[in-house]
């Protein structure tokens, strides 16, 4: 597992990319959540109703998922 300190397109894509393949394969948004996990990533709900990607167990927030992903 590694953590992303500077905000690179190319690596916000490739994480983009497995979120979006976990997604695919996941039954349901809570096995989805649970296999980010396995790679060291969570997804937290933000107050406006975004959702925000972010590294575990320090929080650090990498980029906001596109909301098509929750539908």
């Amino acid at each position: 597992m590694s953590i992303i300190i500077k905000q690179d397109a190319f690596v916000t894509d490739e994480l983009m990319q497995l979120v979006a393949h976990e997604r695919a394969v996941a039954l349901s948004a809570r096995e989805w959540k649970h296999r980010l996990a396995g790679y060291g990533y969570s997804i937290r709900d933000t107050d406006d109703g975004k959702h925000v990607l972010e590294t575990l167990p320090h929080h650090v927030a990498l980029c906001e998922l596109p909301e098509e992903m929750f539908h």
